[in-house]
């Protein structure tokens, strides 16, 4: 199984023009994947006092900036955008990055921003039967000549999506941890599977849940890719560890220990092991998330010393 490394990159605490040289530097220098993250707000909540830039205009950009790497966004909530334009902005995503566009679907979690934007944002429950509906109608638009759908939620009337993605299946990620309805979702109706910030074995006991949802299902496993998002705090010395643990601390509170638990929170040669590691519980796709502001030389490292390491030991 080959793995493939990548980057998710929060578009906030830094201006445009840092944004798009980052991004073009990453994609020269061979990440695979490149995403964005959809928020009003920055993330960690801070009650919107640091700068964030909407994600749909930002993939506009980041599609025509990079040549190489697939690109996304990991992932929309579904309650922010009709399921309909979803497609389209999808649609639209592929052709700008001649066929590169991979489109992530979630329940959603930041509620701050939700309500301060207007959003309903109701319980988790009711947000998922709005990721099952907007699924369903996201794939049939961008599989088939005319969708119909009513749900509860959403609903579509002889739909059509032209043009046509580049991409014969343009691929659908959902994002989240639920084992009884999101990875059931997922294994349902879902291209790949994307969890963020946890720990290599918790990774592997979820993976073995989505396994077990696919033979449920009558879903041949290997047909569904499976990635995984770490927050990056790599440290050059030991003191650079100890201020990004404090880092953490500081902003995720009480949510701290989750982050720390899916982190690139080590040394370079201890990275290596824990991405091999992620490997080894089945990811195929390992992303390190990175906010603003990070640390330049140990951000070098990365690119240059443990992505290709990593490569050698899993080529």
């Amino acid at each position: 199984m080959t793995l493939q490394l990548g980057f998710h990159i929060g578009q906030q605490n830094l201006d445009l023009p840092a944004l798009r040289t980052l991004w073009q530097d990453l994609d020269q220098r061979g990440a695979d994947w490149i995403s964005l993250w959809d928020h009003f707000y920055e993330a960690p909540p801070a009650n919107g006092t640091q700068d964030h830039f909407e994600a749909v205009s930002l993939l506009g950009a980041l599609a025509a900036d990079t040549a190489n790497a697939r690109i996304g966004c990991l992932v929309f909530y579904v309650g922010y955008r009709n399921p309909a334009l979803l497609a389209k902005i999808a649609t639209t995503l592929d052709h700008l990055s001649n066929g590169r566009f991979e489109l992530g679907l979630g329940a959603g979690w930041h509620s701050q921003e939700a309500h301060a934007y207007g959003y309903a944002f109701p319980g988790i429950g009711a947000r998922l039967d709005m990721l099952d509906e907007a699924t369903t109608i996201v794939r049939g638009m961008l599989s088939q000549p005319r969708t119909d759908f009513k749900g509860e939620y959403f609903s579509v009337n002889d739909v059509s999506n032209l043009p046509t993605p580049l991409q014969a299946t343009l691929p659908i990620w959902i994002g989240g941890l639920g084992e009884k309805r999101t990875l059931k979702i997922v294994a349902r109706q879902a291209n790949g599977w994307n969890a963020a910030y946890v720990s290599p074995k918790e990774f592997g006991r979820l993976n073995g849940v989505l396994n077990d949802w696919c033979s449920r299902l009558g879903r041949d496993p290997s047909t569904l890719r499976r990635s995984v998002n770490l927050s990056f705090h790599l440290g050059l010395t030991q003191t650079d560890i100890a201020r990004e643990e404090d880092r953490i601390a500081s902003d995720w509170g009480p949510g701290a220990s989750r982050i720390r638990a899916g982190s690139l929170l080590c040394r370079p040669n201890e990275a290596i092991d824990r991405i091999l590691a992620y490997h080894a519980e089945g990811a195929e796709l390992i992303n390190v998330a990175l906010r603003a502001p990070w640390q330049a030389d140990a951000l070098n490292c990365y690119l240059n010393e443990i992505m290709p390491a990593v490569r050698a030991e899993t080529a």
